[in-house]
């Protein structure tokens, strides 16, 4: 991850392209203390959040690390950033979900409660955060990116929560409040995606543009913001969150958590597990979504 500042504008890049930016166990981490570096510096008006490579986040990185081994992934816990032991070791965290042991929940909550956390200083964050999205944003990448305020996406990208299929529950809960109940409920019961022409008209990004003409959009929209004293961005930013906060966030993401680590221990969970770990992440992953033709909600004809 990268972080640097200027004309008013704070710039978090999310730098893993080989592993499309997958999130690993540090990620969550070091976001947040990238968003708290812009908050604490008072020539920041808004922070810009991007993915460097061929998309934005494909999500939990579920394969092994081989291009980078100082990262942590969630499929194979190498080489541990923590004491050896401790609650959240990776390797803790990863016979957690052998299913020849026990489960336990509350080790799997405290796991993605940290990870959520991480996500949320987007949210939190004093100043406002707006993401680029190119290629694909998806899973645990949606998760992190639903978090932030505002979202500008290139027409022909790629955003939705397919984990909804198997193996996966939302864990920011933000989908109902960027876009309601029946849209929600029409993406999470299929596990679709959203091109991001069709995000901007669900009133999921703010606006979407073609891919050639996203880093000007995203720029103007940047620089409009950043016109604005830090202080009337920062109360228009707590004045409209706290309506989200009012109407349960916490509660759904709670729930959300806990439900995430219920989807990898019921009986189709593991058999999920097991072609993972027969044909690796993504030949299983390209086996559970390859029924559904990756119709989106505008194409999909029936079928």
């Amino acid at each position: 991850m990268t972080y640097s500042s200027s004309d008013r504008i704070a710039r978090i890049t999310l730098n893993r392209p080989k592993r499309a930016n997958s999130i690993t166990f540090e990620m969550p981490q070091e976001l947040a203390a990238c968003v708290e570096r812009a908050n604490l510096d008072p020539s920041v008006h808004v922070i810009a959040l991007s993915g460097n490579g061929k998309g934005f986040c494909g999500g939990y990185d579920l394969g092994h690390a081989e291009d980078d081994p100082s990262q942590v992934d969630y499929a194979a816990g190498d080489d541990s950033p923590l004491p050896p032991g401790s609650a959240l070791d990776p390797k803790v965290v990863l016979d957690n979900h052998d299913p020849r042991r026990t489960w336990d929940p509350m080790l799997d909550y405290a796991m993605m409660s940290r990870n959520l956390r991480g996500f949320m200083s987007l949210f939190h964050s004093d100043k406002p955060v707006v993401v680029k999205i190119h290629g694909f944003c998806v899973g645990g990448g949606s998760d992190m990116a639903l978090c932030a305020d505002l979202l500008v996406v290139a027409d022909d990208a790629k955003i939705g929560y397919p984990p909804a299929r198997v193996w996966g529950c939302p864990t920011s809960a933000m989908w109902i409040y960027r876009i309601g109940v029946e849209k929600t409920k029409r993406l999470l019961f299929t596990g679709d995606c959203l091109s991001g022409k069709e995000a901007a008209e669900w009133g999921l990004a703010v606006e979407s543009a073609p891919a050639d003409q996203l880093d000007a959009r995203f720029e103007a929209l940047l620089a409009r913001i950043a016109r604005l004293p830090v202080n009337q961005l920062m109360m228009m930013k707590l004045m409209t969150n706290q309506t989200l906060s009012a109407q349960g966030l916490a509660s759904g993401q709670l729930l959300g958590t806990v439900f995430d680590g219920i989807t990898r221990h019921t009986a189709e969970g593991y058999a999920f597990s097991q072609r993972a770990s027969e044909v690796g992440f993504r030949q299983a992953v390209r086996e559970r979504d390859e029924p559904f033709g990756d119709a989106g909600p505008s194409t999909y004809k029936g079928g």
